[in-house]
């Protein structure tokens, strides 16, 4: 399964790809009265894993995203902890989902919620920590290895993997060395969480060994990164430095909480399915006309290829 990519720049992309013999990957993202808009149907620009599998017996299939992000983000006051809301969307139009909705014995009022990737349930994640909701929702609930293969040829190399919804970009996992210095080497940063590793209170008992998102604690200065799995620095596309996540290959994985305020196109419509991530009437979604997921434009993906071709970009 290659992918056939079509096009183009930071500001207007959009691609396709023969993961099935009738779905195309559609992605646009283009900047307009300070919006960085970003409308996709998120069908990978990559290889996946076997889709439906034993433990997501789900189907890729297509949706309709239309996400909003500030071009220009600002740091809010504090932190805000992104709750079941999807952390932000990749270059490729996946959306990034760290949380599932998978609570100990099925009960979301104990709030002892399963890390996704923690060992103690199996969503059938792929390659690229991805997996399917029954919408047919392909996301991200860690780091897409595919994707980060496709824009670093492999290679250690600083890659713009997407942007959070409060508009910071995201990276990973390479980064600088010294984070104010572009010219420094590349190397892998580390988060700054690590299970507790003390005995839990209450819920299912045992020790804090990272089944659950709670049996997880920052300490500042453990790794290279704040609270966010984030730091101020240079990168790539903003030399002069720019507050920026990362996906890292620890917990959080995908970062748990925004810097700034998350735009409202992130949040999910209703009740999520088992195994979390967007879904008709979640984020960004918009049905036949638009309207719904608070968007404020965008354009039709088919349409962009005609006005986006610009040559070939890597994922």
């Amino acid at each position: 399964m290659k992918p056939r990519v079509l096009l183009c720049s930071l500001t207007a992309v959009t691609t396709a790809l023969a993961l099935q013999p009738d779905i195309r990957t559609a992605v646009l993202i283009k900047v307009r009265d300070g919006v960085r808009q970003i409308t996709s149907n998120g069908i990978p620009s990559h290889d996946v894993g076997q889709f439906p599998n034993r433990h997501c017996p789900n189907t890729i299939s297509e949706q309709a995203y239309a996400f909003n992000v500030p071009a220009e983000p600002k740091v809010a006051a504090q932190p805000t902890p992104i709750g079941m809301a999807s952390f932000g969307v990749a270059v490729n139009g996946v959306p990034f989902d760290p949380n599932a909705a998978e609570w100990w014995q099925g009960d979301r009022a104990s709030g002892w919620q399963y890390e996704p990737l923690g060992g103690g349930i199996d969503l059938g994640v792929d390659g690229s920590n991805a997996h399917v909701q029954p919408t047919g929702a392909y996301h991200y609930h860690g780091m897409p290895n595919e994707l980060v293969n496709k824009l670093t040829g492999g290679k250690p190399a600083m890659a713009l993997l997407g942007w959070a919804a409060d508009g910071f970009p995201i990276y990973g996992p390479w980064a600088y060395a010294d984070a104010k210095d572009a010219k420094s080497e590349l190397r892998k940063v580390k988060s700054s969480y690590q299970p507790k590793g003390t005995p839990r209170n209450g819920g299912p008992g045992g020790n804090a060994d990272g089944t659950f998102v709670a049996d997880y604690e920052y300490k500042a200065g453990l790794g290279d990164l704040d609270e966010c799995n984030g730091r101020f620095g240079a990168t790539p596309e903003f030399p002069q430095g720019i507050y920026h996540y990362y996906i890292t290959e620890q917990f959080p994985f995908i970062p748990r909480m925004w810097k700034g305020t998350g735009d409202e196109s992130f949040q999910k419509r209703g009740p999520p399915p088992g195994g979390g991530g967007p879904r008709r009437g979640g984020p960004g979604f918009r049905g036949p006309g638009g309207g719904q997921g608070g968007s404020r434009g965008g354009g039709d993906p088919d349409e962009a290829l005609e006005r986006a071709l610009r040559g070939p970009f890597p994922f």
